[in-house]
């Protein structure tokens, strides 16, 4: 019975939250339109913040629910992977638009300083980014893994980007169009990362960091160090002599002390940093490590 019950304040509440959008709607409004006290509304959800938070968590898990379905259809209809995949971003381009509040406009509202809230809106990134990869993993096999983060955030890019102009009502393209647009770019940017055997920029660690789980000093320690590699490499291909690439390499090497140590002497990173910027091709390298280690 209780559970019943919270389901109806759920659902009537989502269903005022995309009418009204968060700030309008009020728990009174909500009451009515399940036709309880506002007070029995309380006792499931004690304030608008968690009742919104439940229905943020609802939504997305409904999605990831939806999707598996997909999924086992998908199977049973023997469908191939690339039909697979334009079947879920279809889906997926219909849900977010239908769910918008919850899946993209909350971002501009109060609540996203609400601890509560936070906590749910991690989890919930942490989720679709594990689906997403393994949504083009199903798609395109193995071949794609060496660089499937890279694919991955692409993909995002590009879903979010054509998402933005469904929602503002500026493209007259019918979803499924638009789903069959996206896997094609898609076949195009999985193709040419693994003919060019790129480098992949991503990784398992790197690709969950986001400003609701940011990098601790040392994980930006760590970054530095890598960087400091790439620029030792670029040194190593400069038009110049052993010599003075030799005296360049050492300077790296005493950027990587100091940038290793406790307490890093900023003082010394700048004269370092100095000397490596007289090179005019490791300008932009020694800009970018000075915005990493500042």
């Amino acid at each position: 019975m209780d559970e019943a019950r919270r389901r109806k304040i759920l659902d009537e509440a989502m269903d005022l939250f995309r009418k009204k959008g968060y700030s309008a709607a009020s728990m009174q409004e909500i009451a009515e339109a399940c036709g309880m006290a506002k007070a029995s509304i309380y006792k499931f959800f004690p304030s608008k913040e968690d009742l919104f938070t439940a229905a943020f968590v609802d939504c997305h898990r409904t999605l990831l629910e939806r999707a598996n379905e997909l999924d086992r259809s998908g199977s049973e209809l023997r469908l191939p992977p690339r039909e697979r995949l334009r079947r879920k971003i279809e889906f997926q381009l219909f849900y977010t638009v239908e769910n918008h509040l919850f899946m993209i406009d909350f971002r501009e509202l109060p609540i996203t300083s609400n601890e509560n809230f936070a906590a749910a809106w991690k989890r919930k990134k942490a989720a679709l980014l594990a689906w997403r990869k393994e949504l083009l993993l199903e798609a395109y096999g193995e071949r794609i893994e060496p660089f499937v983060w890279d694919a991955v955030a692409i993909f995002r890019g590009i879903l979010f980007e054509y998402l933005g102009y469904v929602i503002q009502k500026v493209i007259a393209v019918p979803i499924p169009e638009l789903a069959a647009y996206i896997v094609d770019r898609m076949d195009a940017v999985t193709e040419d990362l693994a003919r060019s055997n790129a480098k992949p920029i991503l990784n398992e660690a790197s690709a969950y960091y986001h400003h609701l789980n940011p990098s601790d000093p040392l994980v930006r320690q760590g970054t530095a160090m890598q960087f400091l590699q790439s620029l030792d490499e670029k040194i190593g291909e400069l038009p110049k002599d052993e010599e003075a690439r030799g005296e360049l390499r050492e300077v790296v090497g005493l950027l990587r002390k100091e940038a290793g140590a406790d307490a890093p002497n900023p003082t010394l990173i700048r004269v370092l940093s100095s000397y490596l910027e007289s090179v005019p091709e490791l300008r932009p390298y020694v800009r970018q490590l000075n915005l990493m280690l500042s």
